[in-house]
Formats: structure tokens, C-alpha cells, sequence
């Protein structure tokens, strides 16, 4: 089969279109014939092995698995011994490891039926970055209706479906994003917005109730003074930092902190989990949430996908579609 393969970690450039062999699923797992693969921060995370710390589980000096990719969208090959759940032909979606290919293994328990009416491309779009934003804003950082809620990086991938999500569960959301993006992101819901350019989160008049802080990269202190006394922020992502932990360090900080402080600070490490997908593919068959798709690229330009996420400001998610 096809597939884009990467033996070092490094740039983009190091992203090739190769045949390979065809992964064979274990017991507990689904062979995916892949249709679309969503594009994310995870992805250059997964392909520059950075921060260094993340290597332990990623593979000390190479990828362990050379094939890219995290979620997709497609139908069932073949099913392992052990699952019950699927059958050849059934469209599905959730994490994928190596989903930028033609065939790609899937854990049973990590899938979902795609949902009625999306597209393989919108469905694509949705596992890993809906599921974050949905767990980001449960627990205690899930607003109450008329709640305020402020998203930084609210045009991108995980910022998209926050943005919705809160709006969904009737909080007043502001969302912060870069110049041009302003319009995009009230489509998604937010009633205000912060364009970070020339705006300061702290300098309104509101503090908030939840603070979602999406692949961002502000220091501790500063995302406080923009949280109510009581309120609660989840960090996402791990942007910035040292070249060894990254932006870990700061939400490893947040958890410390938090029991001396009256505020809720957390650091959210998201998990595939098929009762999540299954909300979410709830909420996109009854028109609730939409999956926003900034571009798609085939298979063959993969590099210039992750180049273009790295340079720019994608408003929603970048896809790969594999013919």
C-alpha cells in the first residue's frame, strides 16, 4: 500500500510517499481502508519528537511506527479475531495509528460508525480534536448556561470545537485568534472576539469563569488574571517551553498549584475513548456540531499540509484524503 513513512525525526521534508506493507489487525483490532486522515499539532509533535521528554513513548531515536498519522476516516477492511463491534463495509471513524496511508490499524475500542450525513473529510476532522475540546470542557470547566468562557486559539482544530461546545452548553464564549479570523470563529459561536495582535486577554473588562487555552503558549500568571476567583482553566497541548519538556512544564506547574489557590487549574491529557466519539457523533447527526474542514490535501502532498499548519493559521482542520 501507500503510505507516507518518516525514518528520523526532523522536518517535514523528511516525509516521503512509499509503498509498504499492508499492516495486518491484531485480535483486539479493525484493518481501516482509509478514506481521509485529520491533520493536527499531535502530528508535528509525533514528527519532530518534541518535546524530547515525549520520546519515551514515541521511540528514543526514531518514530516507532515510521507511517504517520492519528485519526481518519474510512471503511472496514477486516476485523480481528477478538471484535464484535464491526464488519467488512462499515464506514467508520476514530484514532487510527498510521493513518496517513492506504490501510491503516485501528484498536475496535477507539472506533465509531461515522456519523449519518458528514462526509469521510468532515468525519476525518472530528476524533482526536473534537475529543479533546470535549473532554477539555467536562468536569468542573464545563460551563453552566450564561457562564463566561474564553478559548485561546479558537480558530484552529481543538479551538473550533470548544468554541461550539461551549456555546452549545449556553456559556457567553470569547474566543482569541489571530488577525482574519475573527468572522470564522463567530460562526462557531463565540459572541466576542479577541484578535491577540493588538488585544490583551486581561485587558476587558471580564474575568472568566473557564479559560480553555488551547496549544497556546502564555505564562501561568497571565492566564490567572484572566480567571474568575473561582473559576477553572485546562490547559491544552504542550506548545512552547524548553526543547526537553515543552509546554509540560507549565501545565505541570498549573496542577501544583492549584490546591493552594482557590482557582481550578488543569492540564488535560486527552484519551481516545469511544464514548466520547459516540457524543460527538450525536451531536454532528443532529446538526449541533459542525466539523469545519480549512483545506484538504491528497496523500501525495502530505509535506505541504504539515507546512502549511506549521506557517499558518488553518481555520478548523487540515485533511488529508487518500484516493
Amino acid at each position: 500500500m501507500k503510505a507516507i513513512v518518516q525514518d528520523a525525526y526532523g522536518s517535514a521534508d523528511l516525509l516521503e510517499l512509499r509503498e509498504v506493507e499492508r499492516p495486518v489487525p491484531r485480535d483486539d483490532e479493525v484493518l481501516v481502508e482509509i478514506r481521509a486522515a485529520g491533520l493536527g499539532p499531535e502530528v508535528w509533535h509525533l514528527m519532530t519528537g518534541r518535546p524530547l521528554v515525549a520520546r519515551a513513548v514515541l521511540g528514543l531515536r526514531k518514530p516507532k511506527n515510521p507511517v504517520q498519522g492519528w485519526d481518519g476516516a474510512g471503511r472496514v477492511e477486516a476485523v480481528g479475531a477478538k471484535v464484535t463491534d464491526f464488519k467488512p463495509g462499515d464506514e467508520v471513524f476514530g484514532n487510527c495509528e498510521g493513518s496517513f496511508a492506504e490501510f491503516a490499524r485501528a484498536k475496535a475500542a477507539k472506533l465509531a460508525l461515522k456519523p449519518a450525513g458528514l462526509t469521510f473529510e468532515q468525519a476525518a476532522a472530528l476524533p482526536v480534536s473534537g475529543m479533546t475540546a470535549f473532554q477539555a470542557l467536562s468536569g468542573p470547566a464545563r460551563p453552566k448556561p450564561g457562564q463566561k468562557v474564553l478559548v485561546i486559539g479558537a480558530s484552529g482544530g481543538v479551538g473550533c470545537y470548544a468554541v461550539q461546545l461551549a456555546a452549545l452548553y449556553g456559556a457567553e464564549v470569547t474566543g482569541v485568534c489571530g488577525p482574519g479570523g475573527a468572522d470564522f470563529v463567530r460562526a462557531q459561536g463565540a459572541a466576542h472576539v479577541i484578535d491577540y495582535t493588538t488585544e490583551d486577554i486581561t485587558g476587558g473588562p471580564h474575568r472568566y469563569d473557564v479559560v480553555i487555552d488551547n496549544a497556546g503558549q502564555r505564562p501561568l500568571p497571565v492566564l490567572r488574571r484572566a480567571l474568575a476567583p473561582r473559576g477553572t482553566l485546562v490547559i491544552v497541548g504542550g506548545e512552547g517551553g524548553t526543547a526537553m519538556f515543552g509546554g509540560l512544564s507549565r501545565g505541570l506547574r498549573a496542577v501544583l498549584l492549584s490546591p493552594l489557590v482557590g482557582q481550578n487549574l488543569r492540564n488535560l491529557v486527552s484519551v481516545a475513548r469511544r464514548e466520547d466519539l459516540l457524543a460527538l457523533k450525536d451531536l454532528a447527526e443532529n446538526g449541533k456540531l459542525v466539523a469545519p474542514v480549512d483545506r484538504t490535501y491528497p496523500l501525495a502532498q502530505t509535506a505541504e499540509a504539515v507546512r502549511h499548519l506549521e506557517k499558518g493559521h488553518p481555520r478548523g482542520k487540515l485533511v488529508i484524503t487518500v484516493p
